[in-house]
């Protein structure tokens, strides 16, 4: 299938800003591309592009006092196949673990591994290591938080989220995330393009998404805390340890967000 993306993102300033932005398409996914990405800025102005030490793409750029828009519009081919399922998949001892995956079982900005270690063990220490397990913590994540945009808030950490029991996809997939990592279980938190494919459309406004992977007998497997359940389209943008490697902005100074808009849907066939 065909997936038409795109954001139209503002942000107000009175003096010249430096801005970070992490808007591209995951290199991973970049041979999947039908129509370039090119990021277009009102006005024009210099950027330059850089890997992280996590593999995104990352856009450096300075608003110009009065503000800065920045935009994009293209197409993503896509399998339309759902989250793969891999009941059997087994949990790795961290003996056994490669190097590069041993960050993802440490607590990082929003995951407060340390505050929820006992909680996770005593919910989830009995569940069979590997699948199941992290099923039981997604299902768990699930249920505990209730979504709500209305109380969205950009400090809130897994361990609040999971007192509060409300938030947004990054709160459901911090919670996930740390209970995971808390059972040594290697997660990372990623981000991207979710679009209404293959389930009811929703009336709410288009926003970008937050879900994460598991390490699991030697690949990496998606789960999505909020959805619960397996899903068809995504594009991922970015992962890292917690929503702070994924920033879609990060301002150097005061830069007010005053558009966003955000599209994903999938194309005719024809």
């Amino acid at each position: 299938m065909l997936i038409r993306a795109g954001y139209d993102i503002g942000f107000a300033t009175e003096h010249p800003t430096p801005l970070l932005l992490m808007l591209s398409v995951h290199p991973s996914r970049e041979a999947d591309l039908r129509e370039p990405q090119t990021m277009v800025f009102d006005p024009p102005v210099p950027y330059h592009q850089y890997h992280d030490g996590f593999g995104n793409v990352c856009t450096r750029v300075t608003a110009p006092a009065g503000g800065l828009r920045v935009r994009a519009d293209f197409v993503v081919a896509d399998t339309g196949l759902p989250d793969l399922h891999a009941p059997d998949a087994r949990q790795m001892p961290v003996e056994d673990l490669p190097d590069e995956v041993l960050v993802f079982l440490l607590g990082s900005r929003y995951c407060e591994t340390d505050r929820l270690s006992d909680m996770a063990w005593a919910l989830f220490g009995d569940i069979e290591p590997g699948w199941a397990r992290v099923q039981a913590i997604v299902d768990y994540a699930h249920e505990r938080i209730r979504f709500s945009y209305a109380h969205a808030r950009p400090t809130r950490t897994a361990f609040e989220g999971n007192d509060e029991r409300i938030g947004v996809c990054r709160d459901f997939a911090h919670l996930a995330v740390t209970l995971c990592r808390c059972m040594n279980i290697p997660a990372r938190y990623c981000t991207g393009y979710l679009g209404d494919i293959g389930v009811p459309p929703v009336d709410d406004p288009m926003d970008f998404s937050a879900w994460f992977d598991v390490y699991l007998g030697g690949q990496w497997y998606t789960f999505d805390a909020r959805h619960n359940r397996p899903r068809i389209g995504r594009i991922l943008m970015a992962r890292g340890r917690d929503a702070t490697d994924v920033a879609i902005s990060t301002a150097f100074g005061q830069a007010i967000l005053s558009k966003f808009d955000v599209t994903t849907y999938e194309l005719p066939s024809d």
